[in-house]
């Protein structure tokens, strides 16, 4: 059985005197279209850790949205920052990413005395003020907690950029690589919205 994200990161900072501690997760890293979405959240020592509660790729679609909007309700503060496929398309999807991690800290209030993050540190930040966690989502209800936002938060935004791009059905694989997506690219080309700075010329 997979061992749920779990507050033990955030009470050994909640003794150290750390108050606003924050978690946070990226998605849309791998997807061949679309923005990146970074999201951060704040949670307090009353938070509760709901029933079914798990990093966003373990989590069904509907049960992700319930999720989605308890820990919205219940956190003490969060913030989603997109960033668009131009900024990753001219300088790379690793700065991309680093830039709404950023934009996500900086939206935050209260702003956070510590950060939890998934696998990266976030560059032009304190490192004595943030942990890197390996599988953070699968670990910290935090970052687990930004991923659920996050996630449901892009998945929505690649529904409403499929009736602007209705060829490429980003509804069903909101991007991703698959089999789908690769034939209707073949079919139709690149849109605006496709990284092309990923090296996707075999699809051409």
């Amino acid at each position: 059985m997979t061992k749920s994200p779990n507050l033990a990161f955030e009470k050994s900072l909640w003794a150290r005197g750390c108050i606003n501690i924050a978690g946070i997760d990226e998605v849309g890293r791998g997807s061949w279209a679309g923005p990146v979405v970074a999201a951060a959240v704040i949670l307090s020592k009353s938070f509760e850790i709901p029933d079914g509660f798990g990093e966003s790729k373990q989590v069904k679609p509907q049960a992700r949205k319930k999720l989605s909007q308890y820990i919205k309700i219940h956190a003490k503060a969060f913030s989603i920052a997109e960033v668009p496929v131009s900024m990753i398309n001219n300088h790379g999807i690793g700065y991309a990413s680093q830039v709404a991690f950023r934009k996500a800290v900086r939206q935050l209030d209260p702003r956070p005395d510590y950060i939890l993050i998934d696998a990266f540190y976030i560059k032009h930040l304190n490192r004595k003020n943030q942990k890197a966690i390996i599988k953070g989502d699968e670990k910290c209800a935090s970052i687990a907690a930004a991923s659920v936002i996050a996630k449901v938060y892009r998945d929505d935004l690649m529904r409403m950029l499929a009736k602007k791009y209705p060829q490429y059905l980003f509804g069903k694989h909101k991007g991703y690589g698959t089999k789908l997506h690769q034939g209707l690219i073949r079919e139709n080309g690149f849109s605006k919205i496709h990284r092309t700075s990923f090296n996707l010329k075999f699809l051409s």
